[in-house]
């Protein structure tokens, strides 16, 4: 054989194993594909996620149109948005006293724990 039909051969057969490599890769892709892909939405999911975002939708709803405590403790009181207007438009009437009643009630709600007690010492 001469030189040219070697190069030719090789060529061939680089041409095969690089075609046999893509087919063996779209097979791995296709079985992969079978073993993962999600179940289909059917009616009974579409039913439950229904449900599951009217509870979420009524449970926003009532969060931002009633009052509640978030920590009673500390007074920290969730107000529907359209009271909380209201009382800071009252507060600031007089904006010292608002803004040395907001910087009291900051450092309240952000006040450090108190220090846990030293471990005593062994000779004590």
């Amino acid at each position: 054989m001469n030189e040219g039909g070697l190069k030719q051969g090789a060529s061939a057969a680089l041409a095969v194993a690089i075609v046999g490599t893509f087919l063996i890769v779209a097979g791995l892709v296709g079985v992969m594909r079978r073993h993962t892909q999600a179940p289909l939405v059917d009616a009974a999911r579409i039913a439950e996620r229904s449900k599951a975002l009217a509870e979420l939708r009524e449970a926003e709803a009532v969060a931002l149109s009633t009052p509640a405590w978030i920590d009673q403790a500390k007074g920290l009181v969730r107000l529907p948005i359209t009271n909380a207007m209201d009382l800071v438009l009252r507060a600031w009437e007089n904006p010292a006293a608002a803004r040395s009643n907001l910087i009291a009630r900051v450092e309240k709600a952000t006040a450090a724990p108190p220090k846990a007690p030293e471990k005593p010492s062994e000779f004590e």
